[in-house]
């Protein structure tokens, strides 16, 4: 070969070397790219954030877990963001999920869209993974029951009601109460008083996740209504803040607290006596199943998701005998 034919060659190679390199990634050499959106800031999103990284890690996938701390305008905003970047899938748990269709299902459209925790059933999600939150609603009723027996009044606090999950645990909580039929569909609203004879349930106090103003409900409940003889925190960070008023205002103890998830201060207050029991999810796995479903649905295995449109991951009712086991089984899932 002459040196002019061997020139050419090597620059014929440096020219595809370049050109290979410079080739644009495949889609088959895409990492995949998850989205975990939650419905606001709370230390049960930060359980579900460590088991939705630690599953893109055991996976080999990229996510991401948004925390929207302003309500749906920036839920939407991040939904919106994600669909711009091109993600594989998202989990979802939508705030308002009647008023949340169009961007949902433009989610959907663009991506593979799973709920979690709350649902969205009339929007084109794939599946919901969560509780059934009607049943664990119906379990706190059972709570209240054990350690209110003789029957009093009930005050329900929560952050919002038009979120799937709390209209459904404080529709179950009411009809157990009341000894109603089973009926997920009722609807109680939330500024009428109930009364059940046995018990009466004074209302329902909805904070829109504004945690001054949750402390405001509590303390003004207390100054209100003095007979009150129990008070439910639907949400995480409604028992802590519960507990909190009572402490100040000299009622610990006085008034009962059941409790919904697994903050510490509530679990610490189950200890204590002060919570008589707390109604748990399971927030880790939450995150690390959404991650897990998602990848496989996004590589194409329709055969996980359920007929039935639902996963159940049961909720659990936790008193102080069941609190050590409890915690030890938590930490250990967050490397505590």
């Amino acid at each position: 070969m002459t040196r002019h034919c061997m020139k050419t060659l090597a620059v014929a190679l440096l020219g595809c070397l370049i050109t290979s390199c410079n080739k644009p990634t495949t889609a088959s050499q895409k990492t995949p790219e998850f989205a975990f959106v939650t419905n606001g800031v709370a230390s049960f999103w930060d359980i579900c954030k460590v088991g939705a990284e630690k599953a893109g890690a055991d996976l080999g996938v990229k996510v991401s877990v948004l925390m929207p701390a302003s309500g749906v305008v920036d839920q939407k905003q991040m939904i919106e963001d994600m669909v711009i970047r091109g993600v594989d899938g998202m989990a979802v748990s939508p705030i308002d999920p009647d008023n949340q269709m169009e961007i949902l299902n433009k989610a959907a459209a663009a991506s593979k869209l799973i709920t979690v925790d709350a649902d969205a059933p009339k929007a084109k999600r794939l599946m919901y993974l969560g509780m059934d939150n009607y049943k664990a609603g119906r379990m706190a009723g059972q709570l209240v029951k054990e350690v209110m027996p003789q029957g009093g009044s009930v005050a329900i606090f929560v952050g919002r009601i038009e979120q799937d999950n709390a209209r459904l645990r404080r529709q179950g909580l009411i009809d157990e109460l009341l000894d109603r039929s089973a009926d997920p569909n009722r609807f109680d609203e939330p500024g009428v008083v109930i009364d059940g004879g046995r018990y009466k349930i004074l209302g329902t106090l909805i904070d829109q996740f504004d945690r001054a103003k949750a402390k405001t409900y509590v303390e003004d409940t207390l100054t209100r209504t003095p007979d009150v003889g129990c008070m439910v925190g639907l949400f995480a960070y409604n028992p802590p803040i519960i507990l909190e008023a009572l402490g100040r205002m000299n009622q610990l103890g006085k008034v009962k607290v059941v409790a919904f998830d697994e903050a510490d201060e509530t679990l610490e207050g189950v200890m204590s006596g002060h919570v008589h029991g707390t109604v748990v999810q399971n927030p880790y796995e939450y995150g690390y199943q959404s991650i897990k479903l998602l990848k496989a649905i996004a590589a194409g295995d329709s055969s996980v998701i359920p007929a039935s449109g639902f996963i159940d991951i049961p909720a659990r009712m936790i008193r102080r005998e069941e609190v050590e086991a409890y915690r030890k089984d938590l930490n250990e899932k967050l490397g505590k």
